[in-house]
């Protein structure tokens, strides 16, 4: 979204294409889960009178958006990528089906899931825990808008104090807000460490991922 109070930004848009290249060209392999909160989101939705499931729906539809894209800005910079949906669309993009995903991986081309789970109820977070279970990431990395998780929120707390290692536990039992907790356990069960790291510094997330600049991880 950027600077602007809806929809897409190209600027940010390129901006994290090129962050995404960064780590593709060090030799990672890439899947996406993009959410769509820049166009709607399903909570809010449901807190003006639309029905949950509908709001939820419309959400996904709105992931899609964005992991179109990310496509385009990917393969404007010469990344190969495949988009695969939840929610059955062929004109526009591939159904999920996980062993065609694995497939691209092997072929060197990052592939973004677009429409979460394909279920309402399920936020963005669960559905990245939920790919990275089934496809076997070795982690997840949460790029967004500050360091890392805190103990309180640290755009209104000066004196918030960052956690640079935190177990599931830990996050799930301080009701923590980094990702929700369906997502929280579900990578716990899958035993992935989730990176939470600040997308609007430059390389943080091929840094983070790395070990190295500001982020906290969770395992």
């Amino acid at each position: 979204m950027g600077e602007t109070e809806f929809g897409l930004d190209v600027k940010i848009v390129n901006y994290i294409a090129n962050e995404i290249k960064e780590i593709f060209i060090n030799n990672y392999q890439v899947c996406l889960i993009i959410g769509g909160g820049n166009i709607f989101r399903g909570i809010q939705g449901t807190s003006k009178g639309i029905d949950r499931s509908t709001s939820d729906y419309m959400g996904m539809l709105a992931t899609v958006i964005n992991a179109l894209s990310m496509q385009s800005a990917l393969e404007k910079i010469d990344v190969p990528t495949r988009v695969q949906s939840a929610i059955s669309m062929s004109q526009i993009a591939e159904p999920y089906i996980r062993r065609k995903a694995i497939r691209h991986l092997e072929k060197n081309r990052i592939v973004i899931f677009a429409a979460g789970t394909g279920n309402p109820f399920f936020s963005t977070d669960t559905a990245a825990s939920l790919r990275a279970s089934e496809m076997n990431c070795s982690m997840i990395v949460k790029g967004t808008k500050v360091d890392g998780i805190y103990d309180k929120d640290p755009m209104i707390n000066d004196d918030a104090k960052l956690f640079k290692d935190i177990s599931y536990m830990d996050v799930l039992k301080n009701n923590l807000k980094v990702m929700d907790s369906t997502a929280i356990s579900l990578a716990k069960d899958s035993k992935i460490p989730i990176i939470v790291t600040n997308l609007n510094n430059k390389n943080s997330m091929l840094n983070a991922i790395r070990g190295i600049g500001k982020f906290s991880k969770v395992s």
